[in-house]
Order: structure tokens, then C-alpha cells, then sequence
């Protein structure tokens, strides 16, 4: 069976991100959510990295249920 990441809230992370590389969490267990802080480790999980050319407001991807990682796709509303 493969192995479910934990839920960490039931809606996106919404925030207004600088131009730059990010690492986002797609495990779950991070305690910097919604950002990876090496909790997968000894896991099936690897932080999905994503990069900004320039300043923009994101829905990261909070339930970690997503089709489309790191983004929010909604899938929050069915779990």
C-alpha cells in the first residue's frame, strides 16, 4: 500500500512569496509548514521544489492530497 501523507490543514497556505526557490512540503510532518524542513527523512517522501522569477501570491497545498503539487487543487474539500 502506498504509504498517505498527513493531512496538515484542510486548506491552502495562501501567501505572498518573493522571486526565489522553495521547497514545499509533501509529507506532511514538516513544522515549518507549508515548507519542508527535512521531516521526511526515513520516509517515501521528497519536498517538491518550485522556483518564482518574480513576487507572486500562491494557494500552496496544505491537505498534501493535490494533483497538482505544490499547488491547492481543491481536493481538501473531499478528504
Amino acid at each position: 500500500m502506498k504509504e498517505q501523507p498527513f493531512v496538515a490543514q484542510k486548506a491552502p497556505y495562501v501567501l505572498e512569496l518573493e522571486p526565489g526557490r522553495y521547497a514545499w512540503c509533501s509529507c506532511g510532518r514538516s513544522e515549518k509548514q507549508p515548507f519542508c524542513d527535512g521531516s521526511h527523512k526515513g520516509t517515501s517522501f521528497r519536498p517538491v521544489v518550485f522556483e518564482l522569477e518574480e513576487r507572486k501570491r500562491v494557494a500552496l497545498c496544505g491537505c498534501k492530497h493535490t494533483a497538482k503539487p505544490p499547488y491547492c487543487d481543491g481536493t481538501h474539500k473531499q478528504l
